[in-house]
């Protein structure tokens, strides 16, 4: 066997050996990176799971307080009290100091 041909058989052998090497590498990276976007995936579906549950406690939440606010509103509305209407509504003006009834032409 020449030189020539040692050095050409050896630096074949090396290139094909790096390139084995570096195709074994990069699948192992790569077989990585899949594996990591499955558990970012998994995190992801559990944020979302958890921010659908905060949401459904929010809506729940508001719907108990608007209904306290209604039950609220309702017990504070005052519906057997007589309206009370100002002296002008009652038909009486202060002329001086004493009222006086003004009557609508009758």
């Amino acid at each position: 066997m020449s030189a020539a041909s040692k050095v050409v058989l050896g630096v074949s052998v090396v290139l094909t050996l790096s390139t084995v090497s570096a195709v074994h590498i990069k699948q192992t990276w790569d077989r990585q990176r899949l594996h990591e976007g499955v558990i970012r995936d998994l995190e992801r579906l559990e944020r979302k799971k958890e921010n659908l549950r905060q949401l459904e406690e929010q809506r729940t939440l508001t719907r108990q307080l608007e209904e306290e606010r209604r039950r609220s509103a309702h017990r504070t509305t005052p519906t057997s009290e007589p309206v009370i209407k100002t002296e002008a509504e009652r038909g009486l003006y202060v002329t001086g100091c004493a009222p006086v009834q003004v009557s609508d032409g009758d």
